[in-house]
């Protein structure tokens, strides 16, 4: 499964390791995703996978 958030769609972003002495090399910055249940409307649940600031939000909102 990918890297990516059910909900946002928030997936991996790249960008530099920067040493001390200015030495660039690629990485990645991979989003913090957590497994979740959710409960469907005929009562079934199902695991997906959301980021962490997702998770903030919705229960900001709730």
């Amino acid at each position: 499964m990918a890297r990516k958030c059910a909900i946002t769609g928030k997936g991996p972003m790249s960008g530099n390791n920067v040493s001390h002495a200015k030495n660039r090399t690629k990485r990645r910055f991979l989003p913090n995703l957590r497994t979740i249940r959710v409960t469907l409307e005929d009562g079934t649940t199902k695991k997906i996978k959301v980021a962490a600031s997702t998770l903030r939000t919705m229960k900001k909102n709730a």
